[in-house]
């Protein structure tokens, strides 16, 4: 009976994938230990006060590559993603979707995964952590106006931590294009991106939740949104700052399924504002306006 309450209190369904198919000459089983052990981590840590029914859990995925591997320094990139229902169907949309480059960590097989909010215990628990907690604060965001500061914050915590030590992603002088997560969580707690921390609750909870139901209502809050994002943007002295970036790498696909077949004034409106905002994917959008 315990072992049942506790599972429904976790937060997160994680999906862990390890792949080192890279990586030639050696015990691949290392890699198969790292990925149970990255399985049970994320979805065995209590991340919130909060108690999740097993239907709230959060459904996300952890891609790992290896590229190199030398003593315990692994080096490769994360694909991380996470999803959200839609009230009122079964459709569920993304509401992460980040490659981190910049994804090292040291690991030897069979150690544990140790975590302490207040002080760095490992590269690999902290990057794993640091994407946990920015996953439930986006999540939240998502359902209540700024409603996931506190995981930001935690999330900032990390990342103060993690500086002293001597793993990349960690700091704000060493990207060039500041596409990190010193830069990510930086930018999400910024001011300057107030505009954009609504967005996503205008976005998914007055606009995505309703879309079944009142279809012209549900676009009418996702241009109110997506203007949000605009005024955010026009304040940045960037072109394309890291939280922007986020935002686009979940949304542009459903951005184009929600207004290609709108009236004629709401395409011409998204179509403006989605080829200012986001300039990675500018071909992408003139589905809209045809």
């Amino acid at each position: 009976m315990l072992a049942a309450i506790s599972a429904l209190s976790q937060e997160l369904r994680c999906n862990v994938t390890v792949n080192a198919s890279k990586i030639q000459g050696t015990n691949k089983n290392i890699f198969n230990t790292l990925q149970t052990s990255l399985n049970e981590f994320l979805n065995g840590t209590k991340w919130t006060n909060h108690t999740f029914s097993e239907e709230e859990r959060i459904d996300c995925s952890f891609f790992i590559t290896i590229n190199e591997y030398s003593g315990s320094r692994c080096t490769g990139s994360l694909q991380v993603q996470a999803r959200r229902p839609v009230y009122g169907s079964s459709y569920q949309t993304i509401i992460l979707n980040h490659v981190d480059e910049d994804f090292v960590f040291d690991y030897i097989e069979f150690d544990r995964l140790d975590f302490d909010l207040r002080s760095f215990k490992s590269s690999i628990t902290s990057l794993a952590a640091f994407y946990a907690y920015l996953i439930l604060g986006i999540d939240y965001d998502s359902f209540s106006l700024k409603g996931g500061s506190q995981f930001f914050e935690n999330a900032q915590i990390i990342v103060t931590n993690a500086q002293r030590e001597s793993y990349p992603g960690w700091n704000p002088y060493e990207n060039a294009n500041r596409k990190n997560r010193y830069w990510i969580i930086e930018n999400i707690l910024s001011n300057s991106f107030s505009y954009e921390r609504n967005a996503y609750y205008k976005y998914h909870r007055l606009g995505l939740d309703q879309l079944y139901e009142d279809a012209l209502e549900g676009r009418r809050q996702i241009l109110l949104a997506l203007a949000d994002i605009q005024r955010s943007f026009e304040e940045q002295s960037e072109t394309s700052p890291p939280y922007l970036r986020l935002f686009f790498d979940a949304k542009s696909d459903e951005l184009i399924n929600i207004f290609a077949e709108a009236p004629q004034n709401d395409r011409a409106e998204a179509h403006e504002i989605l080829t200012d905002v986001d300039s990675f994917n500018p071909n992408k959008y003139l589905k809209i306006s045809r």
